[in-house]
């Protein structure tokens, strides 16, 4: 003999319009034990889990205050000078680590990762908005082949300048007390901030060489990262990627150089290390090397560039299928 409870069920499965009823008990109840579970998180952990493309601090608008910039050119700016200021604090940091440990502390593949690493955080603090040129190089690479407006160049350049100046400055101050023991008269360690070649078996002519080489390749992949119809990096993982690409350029092309391929990561420190008493030897060392990091990078740049767009880019499909005209 049935129970009938057992009864009751097996006639709701049979009713149609019992079965209705049950199913919608039953979305009633996961809505119910869905919106439980979410009072149970934490905000941030809500938004994490349920919304991965909102920032995971707030999804709240940011408040508008008096001092919030108006402008979308001095936002950028802003943002640019930020991310330069930490991918440059990373950078100049671990070369300080070393030099001033005398490589026990550090090697020159603890260098290069913690270059990439700058890159890689820089540009999650100013990718969003400024798009993280972090480079002159780049900044001119893309207003050149009009990626970019060219009445924002200026400003920039000008960003990215102050940030990796100001980036200096820190780095300065926390190792001052080192600096001075290792170097009271700062006369050996100016390589801290700016770069100059491996030795003097090194020509002017080989570094401009390897200067444009490592621009060119930096700038190109660059361009190979970002194209839609290419298999480029999901905006996830471009930082990453940014990343990987500096570092290898650093264990491939470093010695010679220092690879600099950034004409505001050894301008800005360089003026810096002039300012705070290294003297204006920073600039006449190596037969005035100065002018080879800052000029090679932004003939480099559109190098590369230029091959990637005239090789690959330009071959694209306008539609799949259709070859360009």
């Amino acid at each position: 003999r049935r129970s009938p409870q057992l009864a009751l069920f097996t006639a709701s499965i049979r009713r149609p319009a019992s079965l209705h009823h049950l199913q919608a008990m039953i979305r009633d109840s996961m809505d119910k034990m869905e919106a439980m579970l979410r009072g149970s998180m934490s905000k941030m952990d809500s938004n994490y889990l349920a919304e991965p493309d909102v920032a995971m601090m707030s999804t709240e608008p940011a408040p508008a205050a008096a001092y919030q910039a108006k402008s979308p050119l001095f936002r950028e700016c802003m943002a640019e000078f930020l991310g330069m200021l930490v991918f440059m604090s990373f950078g100049t940091g671990v070369v300080a680590q070393v030099v001033l440990s005398e490589g026990s502390k550090g090697d020159f593949l603890s260098i290069n990762l913690c270059w990439g690493l700058g890159v890689l955080f820089g540009i999650h603090v100013c990718g969003g908005v400024s798009g993280a040129h972090l480079n002159p190089a780049v900044t001119v690479s893309l207003a050149l082949f009009r990626r970019f407006k060219w009445r924002k160049v200026p400003f920039y350049v000008a960003a990215q300048l102050l940030g990796a100046f100001v980036a200096s400055a820190i780095v300065c101050m926390v190792y001052a007390p080192l600096i001075s023991a290792t170097d009271p008269h700062k006369m050996e360690t100016q390589g801290i901030f700016a770069t100059y070649p491996y030795s003097d078996d090194v020509p002017t002519g080989t570094c401009f060489l390897t200067e444009v080489v490592g621009t060119a390749l930096l700038v190109g992949c660059l361009f190979a990262i970002g194209d839609e119809m290419n298999k480029p990096a999901s905006p996830y993982s471009q930082p990453g990627a940014v990343a990987l690409l500096v570092a290898a350029i650093g264990m491939a092309f470093g010695m010679n150089t220092g690879y600099a391929i950034n004409p505001a990561r050894d301008l800005g420190p360089r003026l810096f290390s002039l300012c705070a008493g290294w003297g204006t030897k920073v600039f006449t060392l190596s037969d005035s090397y100065f002018w080879v990091p800052i000029i090679a990078p932004m003939l480099g740049g559109p190098i590369g560039a230029g091959m990637y767009i005239v090789l690959v880019e330009q071959h694209h499909p306008v539609e799949y299928g259709h070859p360009r005209a």
